[in-house]
C-alpha cells in the first residue's frame, strides 16, 4: 500500500516578500504626498502676484527721463489695481560726468517695512547741441 502525502496547494507571503511591498507602498505614497504638496505650495504663490522692481526702471526709460532725484509712490500708478498697496522708493544719481546714471529701487509689500524687490541699473542719456551727430541725436 502506498501512502499519498497531499501536499497543500495553499502557499502564504513570506515576512520578507510583505515587508517589500509594504516598503514600496509607502514609497509611493510619500512620493505622491510630496508632489501634491508642492503643487499646492505652487498655486498659493500664483496668487499673490509677482513683483519685480525692474518694472519702475523700464517706465522710466521708456519715457527717458533721467533726472537725478529721488522717487516715490504707489506701484498700482504703474503695473495696475493687482499691485493695490504695493509702494516703490528710489534713486537717480549721475555716476560720472559722462552722462552715466545709476538708478536704484526699491519694493515694499503691503504692511511691510523691509524690501521685497531690489535692482540696479546703469543708463547712458545722451545731451547733444542741436544738430550734432554725437549720441545718436540725429534728427531735430
Amino acid at each position: 500500500m502506498k501512502i499519498k502525502f497531499h501536499q497543500d496547494s495553499r502557499r502564504a507571503f513570506s515576512l520578507l516578500e510583505v515587508m517589500i511591498a509594504i516598503g514600496i507602498f509607502f514609497l509611493g505614497s510619500f512620493a505622491i504626498l510630496t508632489l501634491i504638496s508642492q503643487s499646492l505650495s505652487n498655486a498659493q504663490r500664483l496668487k499673490h502676484p509677482l513683483v519685480d522692481a525692474s518694472a519702475i526702471l523700464s517706465q522710466i526709460s521708456l519715457t527717458n527721463q533721467f533726472v537725478e532725484n529721488e522717487y516715490d509712490g504707489n506701484l498700482d500708478d504703474i503695473l495696475g489695481k493687482t499691485y493695490a498697496g504695493y509702494t516703490y522708493r528710489g534713486e537717480i544719481t549721475e555716476v560720472q560726468s559722462n552722462r552715466l546714471y545709476s538708478a536704484d529701487f526699491y519694493i515694499f509689500a503691503p504692511r511691510n517695512r523691509a524690501p521685497i524687490a531690489r535692482t540696479t541699473s546703469l543708463f547712458f542719456r545722451p545731451q547733444s547741441p542741436p544738430g550734432s551727430l554725437d549720441g545718436g541725436n540725429f534728427i531735430h
